[in-house]
């Protein structure tokens, strides 16, 4: 059996109720930009929007008219990677002051995240790995108004408590290898 040929995700799409409301969330919050619009040729002909913080990418979301008015979200969450802490921590404030609701922040051992809704009730996810991990589904409420160096002391005696721990790039190296 021959391995499978390199693919990463790079975008998600779905379907709204309001497109004009989710385009200007994603552009207010995120800072994307729309890259494309237009109508569809698909049964139903939906009106889209192609939205991207990557000049890479034309897209990472494709937001698509067509769910009805009382159909309730499918999607489990959307998930945004930063670079550290200290960006988890930074979104923290940020979305504090954009008014998008309450927002979750949680503790997961091998990444910090916070958790909120958009317009529509779709769950998004900012998030940063830590250099550890442990078994998931894991985690509790962290405080991003403490310093990452508090954080990364309360993670590390957290995940050490769990008998699954290790370090992330133990981890990463057993995955790697079950790739081949």
């Amino acid at each position: 059996m021959s391995a499978f040929p390199e693919a990463q995700l790079s975008h998600v799409g779905y379907y709204v109720r309001d497109l004009d409301k989710m385009v200007a969330f994603y552009k207010r919050v995120f800072g994307l930009v729309v890259t494309d619009q237009g109508v569809s040729t698909r049964p139903g002909s939906p009106t889209m929007a192609f939205l991207s913080r990557n000049p890479d990418e034309h897209h990472q979301i494709a937001l698509a008219t067509g769910r009805g008015a009382e159909a309730p979200t499918t999607v489990n969450q959307i998930s945004f990677r930063v670079a550290g802490l200290e960006d988890v921590r930074t979104w923290h404030l940020r979305l504090a002051g954009l008014d998008v609701g309450p927002v979750d922040a949680r503790n997961h051992g091998n990444a910090w995240s916070l958790y909120f809704l958009d317009p529509e009730g779709n769950r998004l996810e900012i998030y940063t790995p830590s250099e550890w991990y442990v078994s998931q589904p894991f985690g509790q409420t962290f405080d991003p108004r403490k310093s990452a160096r508090e954080l990364r002391e309360e993670t590390a005696a957290m995940v050490a408590r769990d008998p699954t721990h290790c370090p992330a790039g133990e981890w990463s190296a057993k995955v790697a290898a079950a790739l081949v």
